[in-house]
């Protein structure tokens, strides 16, 4: 019996040492493999993707170039859910290095616009002189035949032949005979003569000779130079008849112009700084000193007078000037200004990025600000910041690729939402991104997108009234303007010059008589002077760099003509978001191919159609 229970006893001791040995086989080995499972998975999550900023389904485990575009690849930061604003999009100081992000806090400040201002020297109206004849007659004798020629207060410039001055010295002759008995005759006689502005020297002469002069001298009533000759050798004149114009350049003004949009900034008493072509290395300044009442209803321009001293007569009538004037924003007190690479436009909005810097990291958030005048290289902000927020001045595409790949709100998907995948290359397809790391989007043609020129910040976006004459006109700019992109696109600075001098031959053959409307006067002078700015600017420059800086501001405004007055020909309006030091620029083309003008065989393809016209 006791034996017995000594089995019973084993057989339970072995069947609990073997269960726990059988439960630790089976669970103990589970969590063992669960837990290295977990370190795996952590690893994995926690590997850095790198993306471009350009173009957001790329992505890869390791750094490197886009195979796209060939831009630095930047690190895709994980959004955890640490960020206090849901909003927000986080970026590493590596991220903001490679993506070249820089801020700026916002501070109030004096607006002050620099404002460009084309003119040419001219003669001073208060020195400028007519000298005429002071008797009837026919030009016997010219001493001074050709303009330019300077002449001295008293020279004799010419002859003068006067049947009248003939029969005046005969009857001075005939009243000296009874001047004893009836002096009031011979002072009459004296008295005609002077009022042909002969001198009492010259009537003495005459008397002593008593013979009758035929022909009377024309002295110079004032010193200077000859600017117009206005008679020839055998003409017939009037008593006060103008001979030359004289005008005195020790002294001379420079006129600017002024357009109706720069109005409001230029002020009597501002001081304008300028170049003349003609002397290069010397820079003048002047005060002006008065503005036209009026606008000139021709050229819808007013003008702002310089006076300055010409010593040596280095400065001559005609000669073009190119100055800068610092205008001040007529308001009582400071504003806040930014500058135009920190904002992004949409065409309906204005956005910048706000940097905020907390315990996680740095992050950026989008917000919507009021823009008010230009001030060339910045704008006035009316609304949306306040002094001492910082902000994103460069690398604000970049932050904005970051946002829309992670769903934030952005640029052009201000609520947020699934990211959009780039922009189209030569004419990709969305769709054609399957399997390169993207979402899968259904196939849509970035062509169909509508984007706003990002430098066309107006309400010049209704088309104007033009004549057919006008509008042929202006296809001629555009033509030669065409041949420029074909030029840069094949890499040739020589034929991007000589195309640019065919745009400013083409732009002066453009007749402004032809617009009725006075807002498309005032919307013409200020394109076609940004135009010819710009191709002056490339017919003069070899540096192909260069040139495509000044063609983005060519293209902008060109643009704007072409939507404003139309052209009898399709056109297509092209951007590529890398020109520019990543802000993106705009060109026109005739077909749909992609052709880049900013990068040419570096980066041919790179662009999309956004407007087509």
């Amino acid at each position: 019996m006791k034996s017995e229970t000594q089995k019973i006893v084993k057989i339970a001791l072995s069947t609990l040492v073997l269960g726990l040995l059988l439960g630790w086989l089976l669970f103990g080995g589970s969590k063992g493999n669960a837990t290295e499972e977990h370190q795996h998975t952590s690893e994995v999550s926690g590997e850095t993707i790198w993306t471009c900023s350009m173009h957001p389904q790329i992505r890869q485990t390791e750094p490197g170039d886009c195979p796209i575009c060939g831009m630095d690849l930047i690190p895709l930061e994980n959004d955890n859910g640490s960020e206090l604003d849901p909003m927000a999009v986080s970026m590493s100081k590596t991220a903001m290095q490679l993506a070249n992000v820089t801020t700026e806090i916002v501070g109030k400040t004096a607006p002050v616009k620099l404002i460009d201002l084309n003119g040419k020297v001219e003669a001073d109206e208060r020195s400028i002189y007519s000298q005429s004849s002071h008797i009837p007659g026919r030009v016997e004798r010219l001493m001074v035949n050709f303009t330019g020629e300077y002449i001295k207060q008293g020279q004799i410039i010419a002859y003068i032949y006067s049947p009248d001055l003939v029969t005046a010295q005969e009857e001075l002759f005939e009243a000296r005979k009874v001047a004893d008995t009836q002096p009031q005759f011979f002072n009459a006689a004296k008295e005609k003569l002077k009022n042909w502005k002969l001198s009492d020297n010259q009537i003495a002469q005459i008397l002593q000779s008593g013979t009758v002069k035929e022909e009377l001298p024309i002295h110079a009533d004032v010193s200077g130079y000859v600017t117009e000759k206005m008679v020839n050798l055998g003409d017939y004149v009037n008593k006060g008849k103008a001979l030359y114009q004289i005008a005195n350049l020790n002294s001379v003004w420079v006129l600017f112009d002024i357009y109706e949009s720069d109005m409001p900034w230029v002020r009597k008493g501002d001081e304008v700084v300028f170049t003349i072509p003609s002397l290069p290395g010397e820079n003048f300044k002047g005060r002006i000193s008065y503005i036209d009442p009026v606008i000139n209803p021709m050229t819808r321009v007013a003008k702002a007078r310089i006076e300055i001293g010409n010593t040596g007569l280095r400065l001559k009538p005609e000669m073009f000037a190119s100055g800068t004037v610092k205008a001040k924003q007529p308001i009582a007190s400071e504003a806040i200004t930014i500058p135009k690479s920190a904002v992004m436009w949409t065409g309906e909005r204005s956005v910048v990025y706000i940097k905020n810097t907390t315990s996680n990291g740095v992050n950026f958030v989008l917000r919507d600000v009021t823009l008010g005048p230009s001030l060339g290289n910045g704008f006035i902000v009316k609304e949306g910041l306040q002094e001492g927020d910082e902000i994103a001045v460069n690398g604000t595409f970049s932050i904005d690729a970051a946002a829309q790949l992670a769903g934030k709100p952005s640029m052009m998907n201000p609520e947020g939402g699934p990211a959009m995948t780039g922009h189209n290359h030569g004419g990709m397809k969305m769709g054609d991104d399957k399997g390169t790391g993207g979402s899968d989007h259904s196939e849509m043609d970035m062509g169909d997108v509508k984007q706003e020129s990002k430098t066309d910040h107006s309400d010049m976006d209704q088309r104007i009234a033009a004549t057919g004459i006008f509008q042929n006109q202006l296809k001629q700019v555009l033509s030669a303007y065409l041949e420029l992109k074909d030029a840069l696109v094949n890499d040739n600075a020589a034929k991007s010059n000589a195309a640019a001098k065919k745009v400013l031959s083409a732009l002066e053959h453009v007749d402004m008589k032809q617009l009725t409307d006075k807002k498309a006067h005032g919307h013409w002078m200020t394109i076609s002077k940004e135009i010819s700015n710009s191709a002056n600017s490339i017919s003069k420059i070899s540096d192909i760099k260069a040139q495509r800086d000044h063609f983005k501001h060519l293209s902008a405004h060109l643009s704007k003509g072409v939507k404003l007055f139309g052209v009898d020909q399709k056109i297509y309006e092209q951007f590529c978001p890398m020109a520019d030091n990543n802000k993106g620029a705009y060109w026109l083309s005739t077909t749909k191919e992609i052709k880049n003008p900013y990068f040419g065989e570096a980066m041919l393809t790179c662009g999309e159609i956004t407007d087509e016209m």
